[in-house]
């Protein structure tokens, strides 16, 4: 029935039937895989295992059939569960329920909007039990596009936008000084500055998804260290000034949350973030829910100034904070987590 909706939409299917991809069917789910990647050599290849299966061994299987295909890498695994259900789910179907919780990378909620906030709450809350660094989506399916869903399954970290453009703009600081610094002494015969460049579906299903590159995942609540980009090492170097971020070590904290929040409390806490008390705060970044129920309040912050607006749902509310000597547990209590 999926089959004929999904080739509706023009959805290339290869379906198979009367057997398990994980055992009876190895063989001709070899065969298919590599069939559908030689005849259309697609970006992305799903797979959609029906009935009661385990995560864990669709995993297997989806690795060895692709381990002698240098170019299709497992790419994600997901699980679309029930938010309603998962207590019951848990308690009458644990083996191969939990299973499923547990194996995968990215969990999306269904049936989010049918729930109070105190009971998604207890319901994210069961799941991280089982799996603690999964991208649980709980934002309604409606409220959401395409891209953003993408985003969840390939953990595309808010630490990684930020650091990403902290270090372009470190690039353009260094090429402009380069070529300010070129210009003014361009009657000498020496220079000392170098330029340096710097690196609503009721039922549970897995998801498997192959692509032709690796991702990075991050956890629900995570602190990583970052170095960014090199200094130059000549002591008498005029331009050394100019890489003061250059050598320094910056650790990132980021968590999940499905709390909805003000504007008034959003402003209390970016504001207190410039108190020092949380460490030095370099900058910050979040999307999360408005406790109004209208568009999701996103905010920037850099020291001594911030902006919220109004803008687009994201999966679930992220927060990401970076700098140096971060106070992890004092803003995880600054947020209210």
């Amino acid at each position: 029935i999926d089959g004929g909706f999904l080739k509706d939409s023009g959805v290339q299917i290869s379906e198979m039937s009367s057997g398990c991809i994980c055992c009876s069917l190895v063989g001709d789910f070899d065969r298919a895989l590599k069939d559908v990647h030689e005849q259309f050599h697609p970006d992305r290849i799903l797979i959609e295992p029906s009935g009661v299966g385990k995560l864990s061994d669709v995993i297997v299987a989806v690795e060895n059939a692709v381990k002698d295909v240098p170019d299709m890498q497992l790419n994600s695994f997901v699980t679309v569960a029930d938010a309603t259900k998962v207590k019951v789910y848990m308690k009458n179907f644990g083996e191969f329920y939990n299973n499923q919780i547990e194996s995968a990378g990215t969990i999306i909620l269904s049936r989010t909007q049918r729930l109070s906030q105190e009971k998604l709450e207890a319901a994210v809350a069961l799941l991280r039990e089982k799996n603690p660094t999964a991208a649980i989506l709980t934002t309604p399916w409606d409220a959401l596009d395409g891209m953003t869903i993408l985003s969840a399954i390939e953990k595309v970290s808010l630490a990684d936008e930020l650091l990403a453009k902290m270090r372009a703009e470190h690039e353009a600081d260094e090429e402009e000084h380069h070529h300010h610094h070129h210009h003014d002494d361009e009657d000498e015969h020496d220079h000392c500055c170098h330029h340096h460049d710097h690196d609503d579906d009721d039922d549970d299903h897995d998801h498997c998804c192959h692509h032709h590159h690796d991702h990075d995942e991050d956890e629900h609540e995570h602190h990583h260290h970052h170095h960014d980009g090199e200094e130059c090492d000549d002591p008498a170097c005029g331009c050394h000034h100019h890489h003061h971020h250059a050598d320094e070590v910056f650790v990132s904290w980021g968590a999940e949350t499905v709390k909805p929040f003000t504007e008034d409390e959003l402003e209390r806490i970016l504001t207190a973030l410039d108190s020092g008390e949380y460490g030095a705060i370099l900058r910050a970044k979040g999307i999360v829910a408005a406790a109004d129920g209208g568009q999701w309040l996103h905010y920037d912050f850099v020291p001594e100034e911030h902006q919220i607006r109004r803008g687009p749902a994201d999966y679930t509310g992220r927060l990401c904070v970076i700098g140096s000597g971060l106070k992890e547990d004092k803003l995880q209590e600054l947020f209210g987590l």
